[in-house]
C-alpha cells in the first residue's frame, strides 16, 4: 500500500503544471538565445562589412590624394597665407660630385644627331657635377615661388645659370593650375626631374641626342587636373623658343609649345602605373650645335668654322610608360621601379654652314628616333641596383652629302646603343653614392665609361613628382 501511494505521489509531480510550464519557459529561452545569437552574427558581418568597405574608401582617397600630390612638381605642401613664412622660404643647396673615366670620349658624339646643349659627357678624372641652389615658398594663399640656380664648372671656371624661375598658382579651383617664368617642360617623363633626382648619373641616350639632356624655356604652362579616381593630367605649354633644341625665338619671342596627358592609377596597395602622351614643336631659327664636347653658349659667343645652324620646323612625339611596386605602398625597405620613354623628332628646312665662304647652305629633312628602358630595385633599405639599355637611330638627308657629314647627322651606317648598369647607397634620403658603368656603343669605337658620384642635400627641397 505505501508503495503504491509513492508511486502515485511520483507520478502526480511529474504531471504537474508547474513541471510543464517550466519546460515550455526553457523551451522558449533556448528560442530566444538561438534567435538573438543568429542576430548576433548578422550584426557582426554588417559592421565587418562596413569596416572593410570604410578601409578600400579611405585607401582610395588616399591613393588619390597621393597621386595629386605626386603630379604637382616642387609645389609647396600646404597653402599658407604669406604671413606664415613671408620672411622664411625653404632653401636647399644640392652638392654634386664625380669621378669619370672614358676609354674612348674625347670627341664625343652621337652620329645622326646634332647635338648642343650640355649634351657632352663632361670632365674625365675628379670634378664636381651639377649643384643646384634653390628657394621655394608660397608667396600668398593665391602663388607659389621657386628659384633655382645651378652652378657647374667649365673650362676651369664656375658657371652661375638661371635654371628655373617662375611662380604657380595654388587656387585657381577646378584642377587648373598655371606656372609662368623658366622651368623644365613637361615633355616626356624624365624631363622635369632635376639631374640631382635621375636614377643614373648621366640622361639617356635619346634626351642628350634631342634635348642637349633636358627642354628648359621662358614660358607659360596650363594644367588641368580630373576630379576623378583614375589620374587624369592634361596640360599645354608656350615658350619663347631661345633654348636648345630650339632657337632664336621665332614670332616675337613664342617659337615653340607643348601638348602633355597623363594618366595613372593603382592596382591594389602595391602597385602604381602612369602612361604618358607629349608633343613638342617649334620654329627653330639658326639653332647651332656642335657634336658634345662644346657647349652651346660658345656657339652663341663664336661660331667655330663650319659650324652647322639648323633653320626650320621641328616637332617631336614622345609616350612613356612608368611602373612601381613597393610592399603594401610603403618604399622605405624594398621597392621597384620600371621605366620607358619613346621618341620620334621630324625636322625640314636648311642648315647653314657658318664659317665657310661662300657661305653654304642645304636643304635638310631629318627623322631621329630613339627609346631607353630601365629598371631600379632597392633590395635593402639603404642599396639600390638598376640596369638600362638605350638605343637610337636617325634617317637624316641633305641636298648636299658633304654637309650632312660636316654637321655630324650622317649616320654612318651605325644604330647607337648603350648598357648601363649602376648601384647606389644612401646613408639617408639627403644623401647619396653611385657606381656606375657604361658600354657606349654609339660610335665604330666603344666607349667604356665609369662614374663614381656622390650628391647630397642640404636644406628643405620640395618634392618630385610621381
Amino acid at each position: 500500500m505505501n508503495n503504491q501511494l509513492a508511486v502515485a505521489i511520483a507520478l502526480a509531480i511529474s504531471s504537474s503544471p508547474a513541471m510543464s510550464v517550466a519546460e515550455d519557459d526553457l523551451t522558449t529561452l533556448r528560442g530566444q538565445l538561438e534567435t538573438m545569437k543568429q542576430e548576433y552574427d548578422q550584426r557582426i558581418q554588417a559592421l565587418e562589412k562596413r569596416l572593410e568597405d570604410a578601409e578600400e574608401a579611405a585607401q582610395s582617397a588616399q591613393s588619390t590624394a597621393k597621386r595629386a600630390e605626386e603630379a604637382a612638381y616642387d609645389v609647396a605642401p600646404s597653402r599658407q597665407s604669406s604671413s606664415a613664412n613671408a620672411f622664411n622660404p625653404k632653401i636647399s643647396l644640392i652638392l654634386d660630385g664625380r669621378y669619370a673615366h672614358f676609354s674612348n670620349g674625347a670627341n664625343y658624339k652621337i652620329p645622326g644627331f646634332q647635338l648642343g646643349g650640355e649634351a657632352g659627357l663632361g670632365k674625365s678624372g675628379l670634378s664636381l657635377g651639377h649643384s643646384e641652389l634653390a628657394m621655394s615658398a608660397n608667396i600668398d594663399d593665391k602663388f607659389y615661388g621657386n628659384l633655382t640656380i645651378a652652378l657647374h664648372d667649365h673650362d676651369g671656371e664656375t658657371k652661375v645659370e638661371l635654371e628655373e624661375a617662375y611662380f604657380e598658382t595654388l587656387a585657381l579651383g577646378n584642377g587648373f593650375t598655371v606656372k609662368a617664368g623658366r622651368f623644365l617642360s613637361a615633355v616626356g617623363y624624365l624631363n622635369e626631374h632635376h639631374e640631382h633626382a635621375w636614377d643614373f648619373a648621366d640622361a639617356p641616350l635619346i634626351y642628350r641626342g634631342l634635348f642637349g639632356n633636358q627642354i628648359r624655356d621662358d614660358g607659360i604652362q596650363v594644367n588641368w587636373m580630373a576630379p576623378t579616381d583614375l589620374f587624369i593630367q592634361t596640360g599645354a605649354e608656350l615658350f619663347r623658343g631661345d633654348a636648345f633644341p630650339a632657337g632664336g625665338g621665332a614670332h616675337d619671342g613664342i617659337g615653340a609649345y607643348s601638348l602633355f596627358a597623363n594618366l595613372g592609377g593603382d592596382i591594389g596597395v602595391s602597385h602604381s602605373w602612369q602612361i604618358g602622351f607629349s608633343h613638342w614643336s617649334a620654329d627653330v631659327k639658326e639653332r647651332a650645335g656642335g657634336h658634345g664636347h662644346v657647349h652651346e653658349e660658345e656657339h652663341e659667343l663664336h661660331h667655330v668654322a663650319h659650324n652647322p645652324s639648323f633653320t626650320g620646323d621641328s616637332y617631336v612625339n614622345a609616350i612613356d610608360f612608368i611602373y612601381k611596386w613597393a610592399p603594401n605602398g610603403n618604399p622605405k625597405n624594398r621597392n621597384f621601379k620600371f621605366q620607358w620613354e619613346y621618341f620620334d623628332r621630324r625636322e625640314e628646312g636648311n642648315i647653314a654652314m657658318l664659317g665657310s665662304e661662300p657661305l653654304e647652305t642645304s636643304y635638310y629633312d631629318g627623322h631621329q628616333k630613339g627609346w631607353y628602358a630601365q629598371t631600379v630595385y632597392q633590395f635593402m633599405p639603404q642599396w639600390r641596383v638598376g640596369l638600362r639599355y638605350d638605343r637610337l637611330d636617325s634617317n637624316n638627308t641633305t641636298s648636299n652629302a658633304e654637309v650632312l657629314k660636316e654637321a655630324g647627322l650622317h649616320n654612318e651606317g651605325i644604330t647607337p646603343e648603350r648598357y648601363s648598369l649602376m648601384i647606389d647607397w644612401s646613408n639617408s634620403e639627403f644623401s647619396r653614392f653611385r657606381l656606375q658603368f657604361n658600354r657606349d656603343e654609339s660610335s665604330n669605337e666603344p666607349d667604356d665609361q665609369l662614374f663614381l658620384q656622390y650628391t647630397h642635400s642640404l636644406g628643405s627641397h620640395g618634392a618630385h613628382q610621381f
